[in-house]
């Protein structure tokens, strides 16, 4: 999950950049997970776009090598609102996803003449990679109108007004550029109804959010199984510990149902998601760790953690 930065500074620690991805998609075949879903920025393509697709060519070698499908990620609506091109500042402390960028931000959603770019790179990453089966799929957009910056009550009421014209711009360039692989488009809050029935209407694999416990993602997946309609599901995001949502509860159910689980984080790093929506350095710790799974070095921030998922994992074999 990395975010925009320059070309130069990736060829200056390539070594260093691949050998993490390296190990650390090796930690995650090793408990048995087959699929990553991983952000890319139209910043990127924008300013770079031979290094950004030499970059991506990259690391699917490295995710086929460890036997890891990968599900691309190509438009965001969640955290900083104002995307910029090159280095990025340092994290705050103890902030969840403290860098993380809107792609393409607020201002250019919001603004129709500047669409074209988007259509190009939209296009553009499609075209380079649309055969290659590395890839599972394209999730075009993750949760379209959110406008959620990281603060308490700052999801704007107006953001579903602003996005919903651009999602289906988005579908539209999808389907002209059509990829062999999939298009998914994540239902994530039923209160976002255009949104939601676009996106479920639209989508070639069914895909949704859920933080909640057991009780809630029973009542969710019965939702989206009817809504679905004998095509495939994806859970792209679940596992937020405080909310009780947890591999040990959730994980079991949605392999009973079928459905495809993709929790956030694999290992706790710069993103910083160890810490809850709206955490800072004055709450000081958690009582319970919220996202990810592993520390740098491998192991488990929950030992207890690591047999739940490769039960799980292992039905698959």
């Amino acid at each position: 999950k990395r975010q925009p930065d320059s070309h130069s500074h990736w060829y200056r620690n390539r070594g260093q950049v691949t050998e993490t991805i390296d190990r650390e998609l090796g930690f995650a075949a090793k408990m048995g997970m087959n699929c990553m879903r991983v952000y890319l920025h139209n910043l990127l393509w924008e300013n770079e776009r031979d290094g950004f697709c030499g970059r991506i060519g990259q690391y699917l070698d490295i995710a086929a090598g460890h036997g890891i499908d990968t599900l691309f990620v190509v438009f965001d609506d969640c955290w900083l609102p104002d995307p910029v091109y090159g280095p990025q500042k340092s994290p705050e402390p103890c902030r969840h996803n403290p860098g993380w960028l809107q792609s393409p931000g607020r201002e250019v959603v919001r603004d129709p003449s500047r669409w074209a770019p988007l259509e190009d790179y939209l296009k553009g990453v499609m075209e380079a990679f649309g055969d290659d089966p590395r890839i599972l799929g394209r999730d075009l957009y993750n949760e379209p109108g959110n406008g959620h910056t990281g603060e308490a009550d700052t999801m704007e009421d107006d953001s579903q007004a602003f996005c919903l014209p651009l999602l289906t711009k988005v579908f539209e360039w999808a389907q002209q550029a059509r990829p062999s692989q999939p298009l998914t488009v994540g239902h994530w809050k039923p209160e976002l109804a255009p949104i939601s029935e676009l996106s479920l209407s639209q989508s070639d694999i069914i895909s949704f959010h859920c933080y909640m416990a057991p009780a809630e993602l029973i009542e969710l997946m019965a939702q989206i199984e009817a809504a679905a309609a004998g095509r495939p599901i994806l859970c792209t995001e679940y596992m937020a510990r405080g909310m009780g949502s947890t591999f040990h509860t959730c994980l079991p159910l949605l392999r009973a149902h079928s459905i495809g689980a993709i929790n956030w984080g694999l290992v706790s790093g710069k993103s910083q998601t160890i810490y809850p929506w709206e955490w800072n350095e004055s709450k000081g710790e958690p009582e319970i760790y919220f996202h990810d799974i592993l520390r740098p070095d491998g192991s488990f921030l929950y030992p207890a953690e690591e047999q739940a998922i490769r039960t799980v994992a292992q039905g698959d074999q």
